[in-house]
């Protein structure tokens, strides 16, 4: 829109529209008006057709002229900043000039919080659903059968999921971790305390890797082969040690023969998780391949849904942004996954490690009850896409 004469206020856009626009791969034209530190660490990312320049805000303080010219006037402009002020400020100062721009409600912090939930598999049965949090790369995901659900990797604000279990009309039975996530805080103790659903973790991962402190968290430990019945599903624990000693599958086989794997940090759609965020890389690197190599072939088959708990980039989705595949088109396009001896495989990993963000070590602290965060801290903790797989 243009600012025609009179007017005082500028359009909003919202998260859920600019997801909607990415997931469609619509040209956009994104202008971040954040510091540049921000902005390099949490870019709004997308398909091809997504354009994302930096020009801090300061700068259209300090020359009007100069900092309008470098954006396109042929194009219409979502601006976004931090928490909404500075970008709506500058759309209406982009509609002086005769542009068309609108911000971003809430500014990045609404991008950086929002969610989208939609069906991997809606069948005779029940559901599987897929919660995205796309600014982050972050999956979680339900299973729902005969008015029961189970959470696999649940994030830290449990209003979605209470939401899609009213509107379910399900009851919470099973919240399921797959690990002790460095990346971001977990939803699974608090929506524990809210419904009553029991919590599970590996005992494993309920000592901090760094700081040797045992859980002060109430939680069940797993077992390899364990298994819980979700209304007219089994879903099976196998332990996959690596990315973290505690990293567990979850195998969910339902009454039409399908199966479905949740790999948390096992393995990815193109890659898998590192085995350095413990501290022990060199350590966990050999146990992380025997798991690769001996322990997934005997849970999957080609046909075997991967659903897991990280993406890198939205191109591993599909159009209608969901993140799964059976594992033989996973097998054939993760490079990460090719043949070698375990000497290639630890070279590859050791050579392939992406920076060891010091926010991790807190956000393990957090997740077993050793610190707490309130949500000032924890927007903090949780800043910018999760870097928990290989580097390409």
């Amino acid at each position: 829109m243009t600012l025609i004469e009179g007017q005082t206020s500028i359009a909003e856009f919202t998260a859920n529209e600019l997801y909607a626009r990415i997931l469609n791969n619509e040209a956009i034209f994104i202008l971040d008006v954040r510091n540049e530190d921000e902005f390099k660490r949490s870019p709004i990312e997308g398909h091809e057709h997504l354009t994302s320049v930096n020009i801090p805000y300061f700068e259209f303080l300090e020359d009007e002229d100069g900092s309008v010219a470098r954006v396109p006037a042929d194009r219409e402009i979502m601006v976004v900043c931090a928490k909404e002020g500075s970008s709506q400020y500058v759309a209406e100062l982009l509609a002086g000039h005769g542009y068309s721009a609108r911000y971003l409600q809430g500014g990045f912090t609404s991008w950086g919080n929002f969610y989208d939930v939609r069906d991997v598999v809606n069948a005779a049965w029940g559901r599987i659903v897929q919660i995205a949090r796309p600014a982050r790369g972050d999956l979680s995901f339900a299973v729902i059968s005969d008015g029961k659900m189970a959470l696999i990797d649940p994030m830290r604000h449990t209003e979605i999921y209470l939401n899609l279990a009213a509107e379910a009309g399900a009851t919470m039975t099973h919240l399921l971790d797959t690990h002790v996530h460095a990346d971001h805080i977990s939803g699974g103790p608090a929506l524990a305390t809210i419904t009553g659903a029991t919590y599970y973790v590996h005992a494993y991962d309920a000592i901090h890797p760094i700081d040797m402190l045992p859980a002060t968290i109430a939680y069940t430990s797993l077992e390899d082969g364990q298994q819980f019945q979700v209304g007219q599903t089994t879903i099976t624990v196998a332990w996959f040690p690596g990315h973290t000693l505690g990293q567990v599958n979850y195998r969910v086989d339902t009454p039409d023969g399908r199966s479905a794997l949740f790999t948390g940090d096992g393995i990815f759609l193109r890659s898998f998780g590192r085995p350095d965020l413990g501290g022990k890389g060199e350590a966990w690197t050999p146990i992380l391949y025997r798991s690769l190599t001996e322990r997934l072939p005997k849970i999957v088959n080609d046909d075997t849904l991967i659903l897991p708990a990280h993406f890198s980039t939205l191109d591993e989705g599909n159009a209608e942004g969901i993140f799964a595949a059976p594992y033989s088109e996973v097998r054939a396009h993760n490079d990460a996954l090719k043949p070698r001896s375990e000497a290639e495989f630890t070279a590859y990993v050791l050579s392939h490690l992406p920076v060891f963000p010091p926010e991790y070590v807190e956000i393990k602290r957090v997740n077993i009850g050793l610190v707490e965060a309130c949500d000032g801290k924890a927007n903090e903790l949780e800043l910018g896409k999760n870097i928990c797989a290989l580097a390409g």
